[in-house]
């Protein structure tokens, strides 16, 4: 894989962002990559012992190699006190996920701000009071040669009326329909307070480094602070940040440019997309998405972590588990293959993987670099190695997640979701194993106990994955 290089800055992302082909015909420079090439071939021989796909190492393209294509992907622990610190829960649930094998693990969000929170119980990074404990979770998660990714993250205006009363965003302006009530009216933010959050991010990642992280992935998904400034539907500004693509995508590029130039040239910097805000008209759209993942690719960024959903329409629509999986089938694959072939930038496609076929699939085909797991790995956390080492070739099967009550479960719906993997994700951080015979009534009253009943409100915008 051809290595880019860092030299192109944020401030030029006009004449680059403008010319990029939306319809994905032309490709880049050096797109083949000759290992993907090899597996892509050796998939179509049939050979019953050839080494599967999802056990071959990538590098990426800043040198640093993952051992295998299975990338855990980020979902919030909840584990963090009101200190917002890294816990004994973090360390244990993470040395248990590399344990089962997956080739990199992404952290559920850490803010960047303690004083802006997404969710109950994140962990917020801004200085180094921490070190100490976050250093054992990194050592935790980077066990058995696993890479351990920090995701960094502002959450913007997408931040709980329970735990923030005075959020910021690209512009002000109450958040519209039934979840308007659960979010302050944020307040728009100023340039040196924009500067202020681009710094943040450069801060947190450098923490990140010195702990023993061994990469970041920066959230620029699911209705959060970077996204609402790509979405001309959140941002209404009409200043550099704000109006053309060109700038509505600068507070990005800006905070890749400066996370780079903290974290070093041979430290991974992964980016987390929308493909798009859904069907929601005039909101980000696949061509804009497209476009700023290949300025990104051209900054050299080490991978492109595909994502999507919006509140009406969002990633995970109901509480019945495998039967929307069945039904669903593996996320974003049109988007993917739209994108396949134009970047020459790992994509980890996350959403809908359960079985082995699915993924080699995915592999060969060159849809997808990295086989993004997310729920799969808290009610199995060995799945990586059960599929490559023991050849397990079953399908994962997520509970239907119920209360045994209608109304409650249409009331909570995504919530119920949420607090039902929360729960066993604590379960895991305290050094039992996960359970699905645990019902949905049970979660959420775990929720309230961790993190009062503002637990209950909903905690973003865009559907978990």
């Amino acid at each position: 894989m051809t290595k880019k290089t860092n030299a192109t800055k944020g401030a030029n992302v006009a004449e680059s962002i403008t010319t990029a082909n939306p319809t994905g015909t032309t490709k880049a420079t050096g797109t083949a990559n000759p290992t993907d090439t090899a597996n892509a071939n050796a998939a179509t021989t049939g050979s019953a012992t050839r080494r599967m796909l999802v056990a071959e190492p990538l590098t990426l393209p800043c040198g640093a190699t993952v051992r295998n294509r299975f990338y855990k992907s980020a979902m919030n622990e909840a584990l963090a006190g009101r200190d917002c610190a890294p816990t004994e829960e973090h360390v244990r649930l993470y040395r248990r996920w590399a344990a089962g094998g997956a080739g990199v693990l992404v952290t559920g969000n850490v803010m960047v701000d303690r004083t802006q929170l997404g969710e109950p119980g994140n962990v917020a990074v801004e200085d180094e009071r921490d070190l100490a404990m976050l250093r054992r979770w990194a050592a935790a998660g980077t066990e058995h040669g696993t890479h351990c990714w920090m995701q960094i993250n502002h959450p913007g205006r997408q931040s709980p009326i329970t735990i923030n009363r005075s959020p910021v965003a690209p512009s002000a302006g109450r958040l519209e329909g039934d979840y308007g009530r659960f979010f302050a009216e944020p307040r728009e933010l100023t340039k040196p307070q924009i500067r202020d959050i681009i710094r943040r991010f450069a801060t947190t990642a450098g923490i990140a480094r010195k702990a023993g992280f061994t990469g970041v992935e920066i959230h620029a998904a699911h209705g959060y602070l970077i996204n609402q400034f790509l979405s001309p539907l959140d941002n209404h500004r009409t200043d550099e940040y704000g109006g053309s693509l060109e700038n509505r995508a600068r507070l990005l590029f800006e905070i890749v440019d400066a996370v780079r130039a903290e974290v070093g040239p041979r430290f991974p910097v992964a980016v987390k997309i929308n493909s798009s805000d859904g069907s929601v008209s005039g909101g980000f759209d696949e061509v804009e998405s497209i476009r700023v993942i290949r300025r990104l690719s051209a900054m050299g960024v080490d991978l492109i972590d595909i994502s999507g959903g919006t509140l009406e329409k969002p990633v995970i629509q109901t509480n019945s588990g495998a039967r929307e999986d069945e039904t669903r089938g593996v996320y974003f694959t049109d988007f993917a293959e739209r994108l396949a072939g134009t970047i020459d930038t790992p994509i980890a496609l996350t959403g809908g993987f359960r079985n082995a076929a699915d993924m080699e699939k995915a592999l060969a085909g060159g849809v997808t670099q990295m086989i993004g797991i997310a729920r799969p790995l808290v009610v199995k956390p060995n799945l990586p190695n059960l599929i490559m080492n023991a050849r397990w070739r079953g399908t994962v099967r997520l509970p239907w997640i119920t209360t045994g009550l209608k109304a409650l479960d249409r009331a909570f719906g995504g919530i119920l979701v949420i607090s039902w993997f929360e729960l066993q994700m604590n379960r895991i951080g305290r050094g039992k194993s996960p359970d699905p015979r645990i019902g949905g009534l049970r979660a959420l009253l775990f929720a309230i106990r961790q993190h009062g009943i503002g637990a209950l409100a909903p905690r973003r915008r865009k559907g978990r994955q």
